[in-house]
């Protein structure tokens, strides 16, 4: 009989890829959170709320969607949406969906557009000064392919938020 609580145990290489990863995993999201905060008086998981709405059909996301694309639960979701509701930057509204089924969509506005078209020149800045400055051309596509590969084992739902699929399909 095997033992249950025996584990595959990680090669070297695995272990120092893991190292690395779990490394950038820690330090680039407070790195870029720093950033929005500074230039534009926003967190990454607004920054990614603004920029998602931007770019959907009618400037609208359901609520539900909305979470999967920022990668947050609904509560916080909804929290996030208050204080950026508070700027005048997302309203909510309530429609019918195809199967006349009421839900809550949110909103970009005209000032929520001007606020995440004058916050991604910067952030576009950082992303490439923190990531794509340090990677040759091959190593991006590399980096694209791993993190779908990855994305599609820890979280395949959210594969479908890549690329140009639409809001509501996440």
């Amino acid at each position: 009989m095997s033992d249950p609580t025996a584990a595959p145990w990680l090669s070297d290489d695995e272990t120092s890829a893991w190292m690395a990863l779990t490394a950038v995993l820690t330090a680039l999201p407070p790195a870029i959170d720093a950033q929005l905060k500074r230039d534009a008086g926003i967190n990454f998981f607004e920054y990614t709320i603004l920029s998602s709405l931007s770019q959907a059909p009618g400037r609208a996301v359901r609520m539900g969607s909305l979470a999967h694309l920022a990668a947050g639960s609904p509560s916080r979701l909804s929290h996030a949406v208050s204080r950026l509701e508070k700027h005048g930057w997302v309203a909510r509204r309530v429609s019918l969906d195809a199967t006349e089924t009421r839900c809550v969509e949110a909103v970009l506005t005209d000032a929520g557009w001007d606020a995440v078209v004058a916050a991604a020149p910067d952030h576009v800045r950082e992303a490439r000064r923190l990531v794509f400055d340090a990677l040759t051309a091959e190593q991006v596509g590399q980096l694209a392919k791993i993190g779908r590969q990855l994305l599609t084992a820890a979280a395949p739902h959210l594969t479908a938020c890549l690329g140009d699929k639409p809001a509501e399909a996440c």
